[in-house]
């Protein structure tokens, strides 16, 4: 029988300390299970853009620039609008839908892992900076030698302040 791991502390508070609005910006990362590098195939990569791409109409939440790392995803998001689900059931619906289709193309054991890691921007943050340093992240991986050539990045929406 496995056992339910309790909710992230982190998570449970935020929506204590934080008035989330469309102008909120979350910088997520969710890892596969076992940080596994199903990601880089690239039908699998292709279902996670295409993913991201709908998370608008489906749980109402705009999805900014993103970088598909073999074993884990980053992307940028903010509500759409105040009907929008919560951070943790729009990841949460995403990540089932996600990765029974990932299951159907691609290795059938394909699982993301249990949480996700957030961190809300402030305002003393830059969102470009912050992208850069995502941006980057292939390259400090050994996987290319410059961003540009990373094929698994992108952008689904302009997010603004």
């Amino acid at each position: 029988m496995k056992r339910k791991l309790p909710a992230r502390k982190h998570l449970r508070r935020l929506h204590q300390i934080l008035s989330v609005s469309e102008t909120t910006i979350f910088f997520l990362t969710i890892c596969t299970h076992h940080r596994r590098p199903h990601l880089s195939d690239p039908q699998a990569a292709n279902v996670i853009t295409d993913a991201l791409q709908r998370a608008e109409s489906r749980y109402k939440w705009r999805v900014g620039r993103y970088v598909i790392m073999p074993d884990h995803l980053h992307f940028f998001c903010a509500p759409a609008t105040e009907e929008a689900r919560s951070l943790s059931s729009f990841v949460g619906y995403w990540k089932r839908a996600s990765a029974a289709r990932i299951r159907r193309l691609c290795p059938p054991d394909f699982r993301w892992q249990a949480e996700f890691f957030d961190h809300v921007l402030r305002s003393h943050e830059s969102y470009e900076e912050k992208w850069e340093y995502v941006r980057a992240n292939p390259v400090r991986a050994g996987l290319v030698g410059d961003p540009g050539e990373w094929p698994f990045q992108g952008e689904v929406s302009a997010l603004d302040w």
